[in-house]
């Protein structure tokens, strides 16, 4: 069966399941001096509807950076799927008790030890503007066997497929 999309709507849902599967990801802002700057987020949302949720301190680096800048990138990868995202979009910060309420997980207690009291709590949404993202339905095995041959012949590697989604 081929991860192929026959539609935008069905590449909508392909990059929902990539990123609902990876979960963890690189938020990458940009800081006062231009430098990009990523660093390791757990999405709080597992469904994807065009926006990604994050709990972040409100002083914090990222958030004074989107406060800025609020363009940034959001990429997953999932090596044992072999699969890629990438979500250009737009941040917002701001803290919505109903939506925090919705979304927090005991989990997050290791960050946030006073839970949803825990001072200088926010959330971050990002409003996706379009993604991008790279397939590849065979084995890591298959992969590598892919690059190998690609070594021999000097033919690139079929790599999965790979498509561009706007939001």
């Amino acid at each position: 069966m081929s991860n192929e999309p026959t539609s935008a709507d069905e590449a909508r849902r392909r990059v929902t399941e990539l990123v609902r599967e990876a979960r963890i990801c690189m938020l990458t802002t940009s800081a006062v001096d231009g430098r990009l700057v990523s660093r390791p987020m757990g999405l709080q949302e597992a469904e994807f509807d065009g926006d990604l949720w994050f709990f972040a301190y409100a002083d914090s680096a990222k958030v004074r950076q989107i406060r800025v800048n609020p363009e940034v990138n959001v990429s997953f990868s999932d090596s044992r799927r072999n699969a890629w995202v990438s979500v250009a979009g737009t941040a917002r910060e701001g803290y919505d008790r109903a939506k925090a309420e919705e979304l927090w997980s005991p989990v997050l207690k290791a960050w946030f030890p006073d839970g949803l009291e825990t001072p200088g709590l926010t959330l971050i949404r990002v409003h996706a503007g379009s993604a991008e993202y790279w397939d590849s339905p065979s084995s890591t095995m298959v992969n590598l066997f892919g690059y190998a041959k690609a070594a021999v012949t000097g033919k690139p590697p079929k790599a999965g497929e790979n498509h561009e989604v706007s939001y």
